[in-house]
């Protein structure tokens, strides 16, 4: 068994909630080898859901192997902060492209 810590962010913590599933300092209880995907699939988040998921504070891509202790966050699109730029969940101004970058996708 492995345990995480899990938090969303702004639009899918509202989600959630409305729900009444766990969403904020959440330990949630996960069968041995699952990944992002799978913890974000038994919540009802689809990954258009997602802009951004974070694994023990990095960036991280869905098929990430979760392990005990991890410390996971879940980002919708559209969140605005200077700092999704600044972790790579969008292109630089100056780019005309604003894709995710392959590790989100």
């Amino acid at each position: 068994m492995t345990s995480v810590l899990f938090n969303a962010f702004s639009f899918l913590q509202k989600k959630l909630k409305a729900q009444n599933i766990p969403c904020v300092n959440a330990v949630l209880d996960l069968e041995d080898g699952q990944c992002v995907k799978d913890l974000l699939d038994g919540l009802g988040i689809a990954p258009q859901e997602i802009e951004g998921v974070f694994v023990n504070g990095k960036i991280a891509p869905l098929d990430t192997l979760l392990h005990d202790g991890d410390r996971i966050g879940a980002l919708p699109p559209g969140t605005p902060g200077p700092y999704r730029l600044l972790l790579g969940l969008v292109s630089s101004p100056n780019k005309e492209s604003d894709e995710k970058p392959d590790s989100i996708k």
